[in-house]
């Protein structure tokens, strides 16, 4: 048995793992599931995720781990070069600190923007198995925070090549694809915010961010 990677093209969440597996060299058997069908409704997915979401890696073993945490938890301890989750104590905390910062402020963000406000996800305010209705109160707020998240993340970049560490971290995969998701709800870098552009250049440019 292969592990098996259950994906969507086109879903910011699963590009997390796929640049993460990819920066690792880890191969895996590639599933996909149409989230605009709402394939990840279907029984024989809940079957495997009852939780309706993708990413999902199913291990050799028959485990299944479906969150982004979960799998670069696994993948690091699997392959641990290149560290992708700190080295030191001190590194680990500091890259645990800026992935959960840019999740909350940025990722999140875009997500209560894009739910509560697109016409195509109306009764789909939240992913998974229930269906639940948009407040589009907070469209806007969330737009509020991804200006907000733009300005700390160039204010964090500055002088710096990585977000959290002095080498790549999950923190920079996960902050690459917040600020690529925040295209879909037409916020953008500021021209202003030289940093954050010139670290969203370098990293667009390595081979994982075409995975």
């Amino acid at each position: 048995m292969t592990v098996t990677f259950y994906d969507c093209a086109t879903a910011p969440s699963p590009r997390r793992a796929r640049i993460l597996l990819a920066e690792k060299g880890i191969e895996v058997e590639t599933v996909q599931v149409d989230l605009g069908k709402g394939e990840q409704l279907s029984d024989s997915f809940k079957a495997i995720n009852p939780d309706c979401t993708v990413p999902v890696l199913k291990l050799k073993d028959g485990t299944v781990l479906s969150s982004n945490a979960g799998i670069a938890a696994w993948a690091e301890a699997y392959r641990p070069e290149p560290p992708l989750l700190g080295g030191t104590p001190a590194e680990k905390g500091l890259v645990a600190h800026w992935n959960a910062k840019v999740e909350f402020d940025g990722l999140m963000a875009v997500a209560e923007t894009l739910r509560n406000g697109s016409p195509r996800m109306k009764d789909r305010a939240l992913p998974g198995p229930e269906n639940y209705a948009q407040i589009p109160e907070l469209a806007e707020r969330g737009r509020a925070r991804l200006t907000r998240f733009m300005a700390d993340l160039d204010a964090q970049l500055k002088g710096r090549e990585f977000v959290a560490i002095d080498q790549l971290s999950v923190a920079d995969i996960t902050a690459l694809v917040t600020v690529d998701f925040a295209k879909w709800v037409k916020v953008v870098p500021d021209e202003s915010q030289a940093d954050l552009l010139r670290w969203h250049a370098a990293m667009s440019a390595r081979p994982s961010a075409k995975a």
